[in-house]
């Protein structure tokens, strides 16, 4: 929970404009909602359970922008009910739906972005070209909608601050489109698609774009997701089988690690995020340690009391399904005997791995959190 807390204080010292709306979708761990809602940030929900879960936490309903372009029709009437005002569209479509459903929504216009440089892109889905943005203008002035400002997002995992530099620049144009047609937009949404390594770079930008093109009076919103839970999270998981390869012709001996956990579980993320997880051995406290006095650790780290030469042993490790792509690493070498029973860990599992958990093949996620905090701060809001 520290881990999340220092990445709210480093956010407010390098984006003081934007206000945080945490994306729900990311991670939607009940403890992190807490502190989160605790700090103040506001919540990027999609669909009517993630709104559930934030009011349940008692977060007033204007922290809450329902950031989903194509909405379900219920979905609205539920948003509508709760008093969920803050909604984005792309299309005509939407805007006839909304009017239908909530004609008091405020509404945000999201614009189509160049996301070629990230992780996830969103623009093949969502976002509204600049060539359409006036028509959708003029049919929202028509039906008498109430269009509180523009969004846009570069993508989750944007790896090129530029991105946000051009986004702003074609956010100032609609709304200047919009305030031609007589509207008083006074919010703009910069989106997701930060990421922790690259976050000081993107800040920069986005800050000296946003100082250039917006004035002081107008709110700026962002909704981070992985930057805030991606490193917080740490999973360990057991090894449940072990099977010898043999290659006759070289004679050597390589092994396929079966663990308790895999891609139609927590380590979705490979699947669906584009994700490397490097395996780590874990070992409890105490613990004898059967590796040779030098090794090197699966990280890269080394321990070099002694030179004596160690002979790796190369690994595939796998999950527990009967599935041939539930793979988690194809090569992996280290200089420890691994066997049933051991345990591994993987490092920077917080984001879009729980949450797209399935459960193929009868498996289900049995894996217990444990909640530790490094942080004062984070600890006394929580009551730790």
């Amino acid at each position: 929970m520290g881990d999340v807390y220092r990445q709210h204080l480093r956010w407010k010292t390098h984006l003081k404009r934007v206000k945080p709306h945490y994306a729900v979708k990311c991670n939607p761990d009940p403890e992190v909602l807490r502190l989160l809602a605790a700090l103040g940030t506001g919540f990027d929900c999609a669909s009517k359970a993630e709104i559930e879960q934030v009011l349940r936490l008692g977060v007033d309903p204007s922290r809450i922008i329902y950031a989903q372009p194509c909405k379900t029709k219920s979905y609205v009437r539920y948003a509508a009910k709760q008093g969920v005002r803050q909604m984005t569209f792309d299309n005509a479509d939407e805007l006839y739906k909304i009017k239908e459903l909530f004609p008091d929504a405020e509404l945000f216009l999201r614009i189509l972005t160049d996301d070629s440089a990230s992780l996830c892109r969103l623009s093949l889905k969502f976002g509204a070209s600049l060539d359409t943005t006036g028509e959708l203008l003029a049919l929202a002035k028509k039906l008498d909608l109430n269009l509180a400002g523009v969004a846009f997002h570069v993508g989750s995992g944007a790896s090129d601050p530029e991105a946000f530099l051009k986004a702003v620049r074609d956010a100032r144009f609609v709304f200047d489109q919009a305030a031609a047609l007589g509207f008083d937009p006074k919010t703009l949404d910069v989106g997701g698609g930060f990421v922790s390594e690259t976050f000081d770079d993107m800040a920069a930008v986005l800050s000296a774009a946003l100082d250039e093109y917006f004035p002081p009076n107008i709110r700026i919103i962002g909704e981070p997701g992985r930057y805030y839970v991606s490193s917080a999270f740490t999973i360990a998981c057991n090894v449940i089988a072990r099977r010898a390869v043999e290659d006759k012709e070289l004679n050597t001996t390589s092994y396929m690690l079966y663990m308790n956990d895999g891609v139609y579980g927590n380590f979705s993320s490979i699947m669906f995020d584009h994700q490397h997880p490097i395996p780590r051995v874990l070992k409890a406290s105490g613990a004898s340690d059967r590796r040779p006095a030098s090794f090197q650790y699966a990280d890269g780290a080394e321990n070099n009391a002694y030179d004596a030469a160690i002979k790796p042993i190369q690994y595939s490790i796998w999950g527990p399904t009967c599935d041939g792509i539930d793979c988690i690493s194809e090569s992996w070498t280290c200089d420890q005997t691994l066997d049933v029973g051991d345990w591994l860990y993987f490092e920077d599992m917080g984001a879009y791995t729980k949450c797209s958990a399935t459960k193929f093949n009868g498996f289900t996620d049995r894996h217990e959190t444990v909640y530790i905090s490094s942080e004062a701060g984070a600890s006394a809001l929580l009551g730790y």
